[in-house]
């Protein structure tokens, strides 16, 4: 009897995510209702408030499961330091790739605010601290060369999943990574 609540519990769960994200395809976080979210879930609002106080406490939660998923994911790798901010923003990009509507949604104008910079911080995190610690760089001047760098290239991630995820995560991780080390200069327009 435990298991099939628990099952029930997933469920409703799942859809009213899944109807929060379709959702915000259309319209903004502040705008929608609990009653379009149960009416996009077919849910009724007694069982929406029995697992979430709002949109905004379900969209909380969206947040907090992609952000554990995508640490785990990424921390679950060991790559040699020459090697980790390719390997790691490769992995980070073939992550957002498996979960492109999630991610199209939640880093679109209608999507959470918070959801950027929870993922700038992750990815200065996870791929930034050896760059700055091999370089040696000053404290201060290293947190904004990684603001610089992971803001530039979480626009470069909405433009990607923008124009359809054109490029490969491997081409995309390389054109970050050579943007972040060595500038524009290093490129060939023509």
């Amino acid at each position: 009897m435990n298991e099939k609540l628990d099952r029930r519990r997933k469920y409703t769960r799942m859809v009213l995510k899944a109807s929060l994200l379709t959702k915000l395809k259309e319209k903004s976080i502040s705008s929608l209702t609990v009653k379009e979210i149960c009416e996009g879930a077919d849910i009724n609002r007694s069982t929406f408030y029995s697992h979430f106080t709002d949109p905004y406490d379900l969209l909380q939660q969206v947040e907090e499961e992609i952000v554990a998923d995508l640490v785990q994911t990424l921390t679950s790798y060991n790559f040699s330091q020459e090697d980790e901010a390719l390997q790691m923003t490769e992995k980070l990009l073939e992550y957002v790739a498996d979960n492109r509507d999630t991610f199209h949604t939640l880093l679109s104008p209608n999507g959470a605010p918070g959801f950027q910079k929870r993922i700038m911080n992750i990815a200065k995190e996870l791929t930034l601290t050896n760059l700055i610690a091999k370089n040696n760089w000053d404290e201060g001047l290293s947190n904004y060369a990684g603001l610089f760098a992971v803001s530039g290239s979480i626009h470069v991630l909405r433009a990607w999943l923008e124009a359809g995820m054109d490029r490969t995560p491997k081409e995309m991780a390389e054109l970050i990574i050579q943007l972040t080390q060595k500038g524009l200069s290093t490129f060939d327009f023509n």
